[in-house]
């Protein structure tokens, strides 16, 4: 079966794919007729599908995430890869094939990301930081072993949002020992918890986000993970108001930057301004290998990457 990265112009492909997401639109025309958008994607990449004139079955049948055999024609549509359906169909028990195998997930097995994230929240000298940041981990339970970190920014797959919080904590243990006036307590639970609320943030599956969910839409991870502070201090009788516990809210509020990224403050912590950063130097350099490690083989330039301010990448010849 053949990798979605090494889908070619004018090919015909016959095979099993993950239906990573499906929509119903209608087509311009005078007569509007309908049509699937659909998202086809296997471990290497994904590729946009069209199943034209969609039939009444077609728009109840297919839904993601399910795995799905297809036939169809790889085409070239405004300068990107594109799949016109021409038959498709749900797999089967007896294909032989099961779901997992076709979802991308993080190189390294999430019950390690499980355990390197408590043993970091276990080394918080603080009390009080640390039965915060133990509040939070106990409130996602196991949605931390299965959870992307985005739909589709950085990290969008299946344990990427435990994966991120570990690259990140890599990276602070690293800032802190050249910066030591840096407060490692502060910056390790900031890190911890700056994206675990998007475990209520987003609806997904199988680490592929459907929708942001009501109260992700109406409220969002950054306050929601704020207000889950207050609500573990407040069960452990922790004051607050206190310095401490402003200066991690800070943390979280502010990792972002910036109003229009979603920030309603600005860093004006040396933790806080390392934590911004960490963050975007781990969610940026996941895009870029992401976007590099799913490009079609023959490719020497990634399509624009929306985390890299729609830039595209040249993939050296030596990689």
């Amino acid at each position: 079966m053949k990798q979605v990265k090494a889908f070619v112009d004018g090919e015909e492909i016959i095979g099993f794919y993950l239906l990573k997401s499906a929509s119903i639109k209608q087509t311009n025309g005078t007569v509007p007729k309908d049509y699937l958008d659909l998202i086809l994607a296997d471990p290497t990449g994904e590729i946009t599908a069209k199943l034209w004139d969609a039939s009444v079955t077609d728009k109840e049948t297919f839904f993601a995430p399910m795995l799905v055999k297809v036939k169809g024609l790889v085409h070239t549509y405004r300068d990107k890869l594109q799949f016109k359906v021409m038959q498709m169909r749900p797999a089967a028990p007896d294909d032989g094939h099961h779901i997992t195998d076709f979802i991308r997930s993080a190189p390294v097995p999430p019950n390690d990301l499980l355990y390197t994230i408590t043993c970091a929240a276990a080394s918080i000298q603080d009390e009080e930081l640390r039965s915060i940041v133990d509040h939070c981990i106990r409130k996602v339970g196991d949605k931390l072993l299965h959870y992307p970190a985005a739909k589709g920014m950085h990290h969008n797959f299946y344990a990427g949002l435990a994966y991120h919080m570990v690259r990140m904590l890599e990276l602070a243990e690293f800032i802190v020992v050249q910066r030591p006036f840096l407060n490692r307590d502060l910056l390790i639970a900031g890190i911890i918890l700056h994206d675990i609320a998007k475990t209520e943030e987003l609806t997904a599956e199988l680490g592929i986000v459907s929708e942001y969910s009501f109260t992700g839409k109406l409220i969002g991870h950054i306050s929601l993970a704020v207000n889950w502070i207050i609500e573990a201090a407040l069960l452990k009788g922790i004051d607050t108001g206190s310095e401490k516990l402003v200066m991690l809210q800070h943390l979280i509020l502010s990792h972002h930057n910036l109003g229009e990224w979603g920030s309603p403050v600005q860093p004006q912590l040396p933790e806080a301004i390392a934590l911004h950063l960490i963050d975007q130097l781990d969610a940026k350099m996941q895009a870029a290998e992401d976007a590099l490690d799913t490009m079609a083989e023959a490719g020497g330039w990634t399509p624009p990457i929306r985390a890299l301010e729609n830039k595209p990448l040249y993939r050296r010849k030596d990689s």
